[in-house]
């Protein structure tokens, strides 16, 4: 069987804390209560976006493939694989006896089912884009299903560990709103909005002796100083992404872990082609010039990130160690003056309430585009009408994204004039762009992959769609109860081998 994944991103490291807190003590088993800072807009894994929602994906559904913390494919509902010499065609052999959470044993027809709802525009699956690189697929037997592309792929196998491909039971999609039913390590229980998610641990998971807590209960709580108050009375037993400006309080508690490990998730500063003053390439250009991306690191981040030029992280051997990193505000003021704009302009730059690190970038901008004479206002927006009214509509804001399994599903949906997200975001087009994604995307070769990786990187530069400033460390907090833990480079929430005692 041939595997191969691009998405390789570097392994955490633990740092670890003094001090004393008081708190419930847990027998193995239990219920893990688990703290995360936004309500949950959907339960249907495809129409997911947000980290949250990403969390429950993982909890209750489960992929063909899964994503290890090396950035290593293994097994996950398909035990096996293969692809042909040409990687055209792909097919996925099923395990055996793996049930769904009520009662009927997952097959291939599950797997289409699932697909087909990814591909029909009317589900608004952001993971469409990645999928419509499929000619035809066909259930061979009831565990086996193969694939044709309509052009060579090497990562196929790893976008089926990505987060909207979550197979799904064709006899429940009707459900999947209210009652998600899939074939992960808990079933559904409750959804409280605004409150709580519970969960219990599914007794058929296909996985032996996992997992091995009872349930887990997700508590939404938007304040960072909530989060750390219920952390420190034992009311939750562990945070999810902890916010970095929470990080030298819980350094004083012996009782808390800090797990953190770095990752290719991103913040942006978006800036929309389709609106004034963005329409012109060189007033996109100048704005990207002025920002100093080592300085937002420091002040949007506490240092918990690494500038980058694009989502490809420093750490990745496609990374174009040769483009300059550092702001250039002479060739900035030169540009703005050549449109016309040379005096600058005023602008509000939208962010997200109750995301401090892209509410911190957005002030940064501010500061950092006044040379130029461009006056930014901010202007935090709650999180719902962000999503609502802002996201792909404004001309000016920063927004962020999670780690992919693949640096193609990294890049391909944002820079692509076709790309889900470049359609929802900055509206970018570049034919030279597409030449090279497209190039990519279909070769076989690492060599020839680097070599276009690169060239995409300083096609961004040179004709930014906005600004992608840094990577993000993923934090995560827990209290001495909980055992065997460990934070993921993807941001998801694995909690099979956790325990309480």
């Amino acid at each position: 069987m041939k595997r191969r994944t691009f998405g390789k991103v570097v392994a955490g490291a633990m740092i670890a804390a003094a001090a004393d807190l008081t708190g419930p003590a847990w027998a193995a088993g239990g219920t893990l209560k688990v703290c995360v800072s936004s309500n949950i807009n959907t339960l249907d894994p495809a129409k997911t976006k947000i980290g949250e929602e990403y969390i429950v994906n993982f909890l209750i559904f489960s992929g063909l493939t899964e994503l290890q913390n090396d950035g290593q494919l293994k097994p996950d509902l398909a035990e096996s694989w293969t692809r042909t010499d040409d990687l055209k065609t792909w097919t996925f052999v099923l395990r055996n006896g793996v049930k769904w959470h009520h009662g009927r044993e997952l097959d291939a027809e599950d797997v289409l089912a699932t697909v087909k709802r990814i591909l029909d525009p009317a589900t608004a699956s952001v993971a469409r884009v990645n999928f419509q690189l499929i000619d035809r697929m066909e259930a061979v037997d009831p565990r086996t299903v193969r694939f044709t592309l309509k052009a060579a792929y090497a990562g196929f196998a790893d976008l089926f560990s990505d987060r909207q491909a979550r197979i799904v039971p064709r006899d429940k999609i009707d459900t999947l709103t209210s009652e998600p039913i899939g074939t992960g390590p808990f079933r559904f229980k409750s959804f409280k909005p605004g409150d709580r998610i519970e969960l219990v641990k599914n007794p058929d998971y296909f996985i032996p002796a996992m997992p091995k807590l009872d349930g887990v209960v997700l508590r939404i709580i938007p304040e960072s100083a909530g989060q750390v108050a219920a952390l420190a009375s034992g009311d939750v037993d562990m945070v999810w992404n902890i916010p970095f400006e929470s990080i030298p309080q819980l350094k004083t508690n012996a009782a808390v872990t800090l797990d953190a490990v770095p990752t290719s998730t991103w913040d942006g500063i978006i800036m929309n082609s389709a609106l004034e003053p963005f329409t012109d390439p060189k007033v996109r250009l100048a704005v990207s010039l002025a920002i100093d991306k080592a300085a937002l690191v420091e002040f949007a981040l506490n240092g918990f990130g690494t500038p980058t030029h694009t989502m490809i992280p420093p750490s990745h051997a496609f990374y174009n160690k040769d483009l300059k990193i550092a702001p250039d505000l002479a060739r900035a003021r030169a540009l703005l003056a050549e449109t016309k704009y040379p005096k600058g302009f005023n602008i509000t730059i939208h962010v997200p309430a109750g995301r401090p690190t892209r509410e911190r970038t957005g002030t940064a901008v501010r500061e950092m585009l006044k040379p130029l004479g461009i006056n930014v206002e901010v202007q935090r927006v709650p999180w719902d009408k962000f999503i609502t009214d802002i996201e792909g509509k404004a001309a000016f804001f920063v927004d962020g994204f999670y780690s992919r399994p693949t640096i193609d599903t990294s890049v391909y949906p944002f820079y692509h004039s076709a790309g889900s997200w470049n359609t929802q975001l900055w509206h970018y087009k570049n034919a030279e762009m597409d030449r090279v994604l497209d190039a990519a995307r279909a070769s076989g070769s690492v060599e020839e992959q680097t070599k276009l990786y690169k060239e995409m990187q300083a096609l961004s530069l040179n004709d930014p769609p906005g600004i992608v400033p840094y990577v993000i460390n993923h934090v995560n907090a827990y209290r001495k109860a909980v055992k065997g833990f460990r934070s993921s480079p993807m941001m998801w929430l694995d909690l099979r081998e956790v325990s309480l005692g």
